[in-house]
């Protein structure tokens, strides 16, 4: 489906010859490839877009910024659709987020984090450099994101560059104590902790591993009491994913640091965001050069990006966007409970506008070999799915209609028998 090509495609094992199928066009739900092909986007393109592809109001902004002002360096520099932003961020963020730090994806919004509060108890004199993480997770693919995530295959090539961090068990159904227990006695520990950095409610690479607010707010309550910062990556989460607008809304929590991107501009370009409270903001601010906070990058809050995250974010002002996502999670609902049915399918899972459900095989996992050949039998019939291994997930655009889902579900159904029977 496409000729040799000079690139070095992500997440991709070339050896394998995989068909890298062109797209040219994509609206609403829909992408169409080179040779004409109308694939369903059921995972958002990798989880980003969020009213869907090309939405109307994004693009103009796009357009119309593009015309204006496209670049300005953002060290010491601002320009209006940054204060936009930036005020916007803040006005609907939880309580307590009073400052917005500007980058450019998800795993750099994790480093940003990560790097704010070592700088915090550094500034402070108190020397913490200890990061807490949960069981099973993913923050991004760069050295810092790397190193708080779950270790394994994504980065065992990398090992002698990640720092060593504490882990703290995936609060399973039934066993959710055994994992408050752990934080607790790591936030007690005498080496007190600088951080703890969690995705709120629903790990995403992880397998889409959903737990209940009631133990994030737990979590929060803990380090809350031993004066650990909690840090919640909200890029995946965040944007109406969950069900609300940030998944921390259902937990009742303010986390001290808060990262976004994904969704921040409904998907169409990248940008991202690290909000930080008055007190981290205010532990870098001196008149002392050396204890700014050193990071950015080329790109910083770029104009045209902005003006497509003021635009996304008009959207969530005007529009029923939680209507959408509630309407999407009914239509899940459903085409989850049709396939529960099916002896070789289990732990159906929803949360928001994401469904989950497994399939059993014998080499679960994410490099379990069916993950490749339901992806590619999916394409075939015409859906764009990216399996967890033996997770199959759906996480489609908002305005995914109840008849695309039923249809995207019915196809999954029909792919699944001999798949599971080993057929091949």
């Amino acid at each position: 489906m496409t000729e040799v090509s000079p690139i070095w495609y992500p997440f991709t094992q070339h050896g394998l010859n995989e068909a890298v199928p062109r797209i040219v066009s994509a609206s609403g739900a829909w992408l169409t490839c080179a040779d004409g092909t109308r694939l369903l986007d059921c995972i958002a393109s990798w989880w980003v877009i969020t009213h869907g592809h090309c939405e109307p109001r994004i693009a103009a902004a796009v357009a119309a910024q593009a015309s204006v002002l496209d670049q300005i360096i953002f060290a010491g520099y601002s320009h209006p659709q940054a204060d936009a932003v930036a005020q916007a961020l803040v006005d609907i963020a939880p309580e307590g987020l009073s400052r917005v730090f500007f980058s450019d994806s998800g795993s750099t919004a994790v480093e940003v984090g990560l790097k704010m509060a070592l700088g915090y108890w550094h500034n402070r004199g108190e020397a913490r450099h200890r990061i807490l993480v949960l069981e099973h997770s993913y923050h991004g693919d760069t050295i810092g994101a790397m190193s708080v995530g779950e270790r394994g295959v994504f980065n065992a090539p990398y090992a002698p560059l990640l720092f060593d961090v504490a882990t703290v068990p995936f609060p399973a159904a039934g066993a959710e104590q055994v994992s408050l227990d752990r934080l607790e006695a790591l936030c007690a520990a005498p080496e007190t902790p600088a951080a703890f950095i969690v995705e709120p409610l629903v790990l995403g690479s992880g397998g889409m591993l959903i737990y209940p607010p009631h133990v994030l707010r737990a979590m929060h309550e803990i380090c809350a009491r031993h004066g650990v910062l909690f840090i919640a990556d909200e890029v995946m989460t965040g944007w109406g994913r969950t069900g609300t607008l940030f998944a921390c809304e259902q937990a009742g929590i303010a986390p001290d640091l808060l990262c976004l991107a994904k969704g921040l501009t409904g998907g169409l370009v990248p940008l991202a965001a690290t909000l930080a409270t008055t007190e981290i903001f205010e532990a870098h601010r001196s008149t002392d050069r050396a204890r700014m906070f050193f990071h950015s990058s080329s790109f910083t809050a770029n104009p045209i990006c902005c003006a497509a995250a003021n635009a996304n974010l008009a959207i969530w002002r005007e529009e029923d966007v939680l209507g959408r996502v509630a309407a999407l999670g009914a239509a899940l609902d459903r085409g989850l409970a049709a396939l529960a049915t099916d002896p070789a399918l289990r732990n159906p899972r929803r949360i928001g506008g994401i469904g989950a459900i497994d399939l059993e095989v014998k080499d679960a996992g994410y490099l379990s070999d069916v993950a490749p050949i339901l992806r590619a039998r999916a394409l075939e019939k015409g859906l764009l799915l990216r399996p967890l291994g033996n997770t199959i997930y759906l996480m489609p655009p908002y305005c995914t209609t109840d008849d695309e889902v039923a249809a995207a579900f019915d196809t999954i159904g029909a792919l699944i028998e001999p798949l599971a029977r080993g057929a091949g």
